[in-house]
């Protein structure tokens, strides 16, 4: 019989929930291995067997936020309209990962962790979340609309397009650039706009 684990997936969570609100709250400098097992009321054992290290923490940051896009892109329905399937993984899931989730959303896509490692795991969620948004994108490409645009060339346009979003909205507090209110809208025109220039690569 093998030997039990230790520590399960509910540690994991309020480890890397614990980490996150530290990251939040006090930046990215405030956190420590001691720190989170302080605040979620366990050992720096727990947080060593778990992650292996203050940097595994930071990698486990990166990666939820890969998980969060796959797993809420999978969760939006399908409908007859693929542009607006596409809208709605920009605005619903990518957008509220940065305003919801903006720790690991830096994390992630800008890079503020200068010890990110992007180990196997890290890397293997990305590529994950690449392929669910690609695989939204191919609906635009069965209905034509991407002209001579390649698939891969059309969902890095797209993700691009989505990072520039976000971080001007996260900006927002200090250096407003997205009008004020209509943000969402700004984000519905331009990616609509974006997708109309893929069909007009045929001219």
């Amino acid at each position: 019989m093998g030997r039990p684990r230790e520590h399960d997936e509910t540690t994991r969570e309020s480890l890397r929930a614990e980490a996150e609100r530290i990251v939040a709250e006090h930046g990215l400098a405030a956190l420590s291995v001691r720190a989170v097992a302080d605040a979620a009321h366990t050992t720096t054992r727990a947080v060593y067997s778990t992650f292996g290290s203050k940097d595994g923490l930071i990698d486990a940051l990166a990666q939820t936020a890969f998980e969060f896009l796959y797993r809420e892109i999978e969760k939006l329905p399908e409908t007859d309209d693929p542009v607006r399937d596409a809208l709605d993984v920009a605005v619903k899931v990518f957008r509220r990962l940065a305003l919801d989730h903006p720790v690991l959303y830096r994390i992630a896509f800008q890079r503020v962790a200068p010890t990110l490692r992007a180990g196997p795991e890290v890397t293997a969620a990305r590529q994950r979340a690449f392929a669910q948004l690609q695989g939204r994108i191919r609906r635009l490409e069965e209905a034509g609309l991407l002209g001579r645009t390649s698939l891969h060339e059309a969902t890095v346009a797209i993700e691009a397009m989505m990072e520039g979003l976000a971080n001007a909205e996260l900006r927002g507090r200090t250096l407003p650039i997205l009008p004020a209110g209509k943000e969402k809208q700004a984000w519905r025109r331009a990616l609509t706009t974006l997708i109309r220039g893929f069909r007009a690569s045929d001219g």
